[in-house]
């Protein structure tokens, strides 16, 4: 993560929309030129919830043309993006169960194909997240059901195996690949655990919450794991977002840097990888702000 300004050197663009988004990405860039943005959105109106593909110029950042939309099953739950060989890939999980696996073309960015896993085989209800590695090969699920899945991404299908089951004794909120064998999850009690498929049976290790002095109540919400550190739980800096309305950098021994304040909930936000300076959020009121560097 990086983010190399301050807030004066970053230009804010507010972009409302009609739909609320529960989750956005950067779509991994199709050529030097273009930027594409991937939203799942929820129309309150016609309770539908879809994912679309935008298309974004830095000449004109506040104006997202969209390129192509997707309906989905059931509200979206989480999202993510890699890349293939030829083509991006976009992994979302529903509320209801499904996973969803697209890929867009890799000119124009339109959705050419999606395969799936339908609801109630992966969990027992909502999955609550989902990761994918990099080259896209293979994808990780967790849910509150206490199950952990693996699903290995082909051509034109998925295949699944489950990897763990609790029996619903541990409910798990987050996970995140540390590498093509490992991977991260979190949870309800604030803890976190650590998995190596080469170790089947449950986590290699795993880290109870009692982060500070006694012990600590809560839920981990997202995982993040640094690509040359991924043994540490936190390098700093660190980038988060608030329901205050605050998206700020967090650094050692420092003030945090404020980067963002909104009158609503910050609920989530993406740094464009090839661009670190560009950071995307989710707001509240039905609407994006994109930050980029002046």
């Amino acid at each position: 993560m990086a983010v190399n300004g301050t807030p004066e050197t970053l230009q804010v663009h507010r972009l409302p929309l009609s739909k609320y988004i529960d989750a956005l990405r950067w779509l991994p860039p199709l050529s030097a030129f273009d930027r594409f943005v991937v939203l799942a959105v929820f129309d309150t109106d016609s309770n539908s919830p879809a994912i679309e593909i935008h298309s974004l110029t830095r000449s004109n950042p506040s104006n997202l043309t969209l390129q192509s939309s997707w309906s989905s099953p059931s509200r979206i739950s989480s999202l993510k993006v890699s890349q293939t060989l030829h083509k991006p890939l976009i992994a979302a999980s529903t509320c209801s169960g499904s996973l969803h696996v697209l890929l867009a073309d890799p000119v124009d960015a339109s959705i050419e194909s999606e395969v799936s896993v339908p609801e109630k085989t992966l969990h027992v209800g909502p999955i609550s997240c989902i990761d994918v590695q990099e080259n896209g090969s293979q994808c990780v699920s967790v849910g509150e059901d206490g199950r952990v899945n693996l699903v290995s991404v082909g051509n034109s299908n998925l295949s699944h195996r489950p990897f763990f089951d609790s029996n619903g004794l541990v409910s798990y909120t987050a996970a995140k690949w540390a590498s093509p064998m490992e991977f991260a999850t979190g949870g309800l009690g604030f803890g976190l655990q650590w998995w190596d498929q080469r170790k089947p049976g449950g986590p290699a290790s795993q880290f109870k919450g009692n982060w500070a002095h006694g012990t600590t109540f809560g839920i981990v919400h997202s995982i993040d794991i640094h690509p040359s550190r991924k043994h540490a739980c936190i390098v700093l800096p660190v980038m988060i977002c608030s329901e205050d309305g605050i998206l700020a950098v967090v650094e050692q021994g420092e003030e945090a840097i404020e980067l963002l304040a909104e009158p609503c909930a910050i609920n989530s936000f993406d740094i464009d990888r090839q661009n670190p300076s560009d950071v995307m959020c989710s707001l509240e009121w039905e609407a994006i702000a994109i930050l980029m560097r002046a």
